[in-house]
């Protein structure tokens, strides 16, 4: 008996001493010059700061603040000089002393200098001004150069009854501001989620590979194995040809997992803007935090902090703006504009400030449409049914934002548990597929419980990196919701500039 187990015995050390060899030389077959090892962590650092999504993010972030910047400029005072030189030589229309008109050959420059002072003013609309001016005349035909002066004007501009923008804009483009910033904290954390998908892919490909190249491995051992028992008469050739089979599929799933592994590889590379060819090697913690989220708070963190809560603010505030101009283009139009200050003239510049003179200009302007078949009337109802459709559908996109905040944090809280059931199937099978083969190699098993095993095996791994995304996936969308830090309890950082 203990002649007949000595062969099994020594097939079996021939297999064990086979199998270390490849799986020792296995990381090495593919290697290149330089590896990149990346953990989670620092894939998604380096996609916040290198990725496409990142700097588009930073582009958009950067042109919602100057547009803000520009906004805020238009309630401060502007100082503006202005000049609008002119050379008229040309026959023209003139009235004379006499009262009579006459053609008179004309051949003058005409030069000038304001420097005003203006200032909106948000609450009625109106714009308010301070300037002084002052203008020379040159005949060419003869005469002497004369000069008009105004050393000081102040005005003001005023609809009455038309719509004021300024106040609308003052209400409008704060919240505007406000949603562009958290829009972009927003935006980084989904770049993290993106950045996991990406890292998770190569994980998920490079474990492939790896299990490829060891079931490869097993596959090529158990094979020549069933060549030297067939030789013997103890297995079938049916048998032996369903092991040589295993081993060509075997082989063909390890080509199919280099390739993807590459490619995949390529993909992340290209995402973390790394120029180097350098192979990248996915290093994946099986540990994940032990949280849970209630959902009352993260609920309580997401109305405060998403961007959608803001973007449905400043869509009503806008609703309610339309229908504001809309009724301001439908009534009374009137347009006020005043003007007082002092005037002089004098053949030289000095005299054209000496002793000057009042004067006053006020301009009203009316409109009142009396016959448009019902065009102003019907744009008031026009906007005030988008205001009234636009607060249904807020309505509705808040019931569905809570119920999104709620739906996630249910899946995030149970995706823990996930984690470690697929971790303990993987061990799990792990062990189950080394019994099988040593079962078959003592020969208590067959073949199809061999392939069997090694398929569970597989599945399990997949599964678990499967788990392992699914969790990490959710827990960056949920800070990209509520712009929350449930790791370590406290706010993200919300910019308010781009630098």
């Amino acid at each position: 008996m203990l002649s007949d187990m000595t062969p099994y015995t020594m097939h079996i050390r021939i297999f064990h001493m086979t199998l270390l060899a490849v799986l020792a030389l296995s990381p090495f077959l593919h290697a290149q010059d330089s590896i990149l090892t990346l953990d989670l962590k620092r894939t998604v650092d380096l996609a916040r700061h290198r990725s496409p999504d990142a700097q588009s993010a930073r582009h958009t972030f950067r042109s919602a603040y100057w547009n803000y910047r520009y906004f805020k400029a238009n309630y401060l005072p502007t100082l503006t000089l202005t000049s609008s030189p002119y050379l008229d030589r040309a026959i023209n229309k003139v009235t004379m002393d006499d009262g009579n008109v006459r053609f008179v050959e004309q051949n003058l420059l005409s030069t000038d200098l304001t420097l005003s002072l203006t200032q909106n003013v948000a609450w009625t609309g109106g714009t308010l001004f301070l300037e002084t001016s002052a203008q020379r005349l040159d005949l060419f035909a003869g005469g002497h150069p004369s000069y008009q002066t105004s050393p000081v004007n102040i005005g003001y501009s005023q609809s009455l009854f038309g719509y004021n923008s300024l106040k609308w804009d003052r209400r409008i483009e704060p919240v505007r501001y406000r949603e562009a910033c958290k829009a972009y904290a927003e935006a980084m954390e989904l770049v993290a989620a993106q950045a996991v998908q990406k890292f998770f892919a190569l994980a998920k490909a490079q474990s492939d590979y790896e299990t490829a190249c060891t079931n490869f491995a097993y596959a090529d051992t158990l094979y020549r194995y069933a060549r030297g028992r067939y030789g013997i008469g103890t297995i079938s050739e049916n048998e032996m040809l369903q092991l040589e089979l295993n081993r060509l599929t075997e082989e063909n799933n390890r080509m199919d997992a280099r390739m993807e592994m590459d490619d995949t590889m390529q993909e992340l590379r290209s995402y973390l803007g790394i120029r180097q060819e350098v192979e990248l090697r996915a290093e994946v913690d099986t540990c994940v935090p032990r949280l849970h989220i209630d959902p009352a708070t993260a609920l309580l963190m997401a109305t405060g902090n998403s961007p959608d809560t803001e973007a449905m603010t400043r869509r009503k505030l806008e609703s309610e703006s339309t229908v504001a101009m809309a009724k301001a283009n439908a009534g009374l139009k009137a347009d006020i504009y005043l003007r007082f200050g002092l005037t002089q003239t004098g053949e030289c510049l000095s005299q054209a400030y000496r002793n000057p003179m009042n004067q006053q200009y006020v301009s009203l302007t009316l409109s009142l449409p009396i016959l448009d078949w019902g065009r102003g009337r019907g744009q008031v109802r026009v906007a005030r049914s988008n205001r009234d459709l636009i607060q249904t559908q807020l309505e509705q996109d808040r019931t569905d934002f809570d119920l999104n905040v709620r739906k996630l944090v249910r899946q995030f809280n149970l995706q823990a548990r996930r984690v470690d059931i697929a971790a303990r199937t993987d061990r799990t099978a792990v062990r189950r597929a080394q019994v099988a083969r040593r079962l078959y190699l003592l020969g208590q098993a067959e073949v199809l419980d061999l392939n069997a095993s090694v398929t569970e095996k597989d599945q399990a791994r997949r599964g678990l990196m499967d788990a392992l995304y699914t969790y990490w996936s959710l827990y960056y969308t949920l800070r990209s919701i509520t712009l929350y830090d449930f790791v370590h309890s406290r706010p993200l950082d919300i910019p308010q500039n781009p630098d």
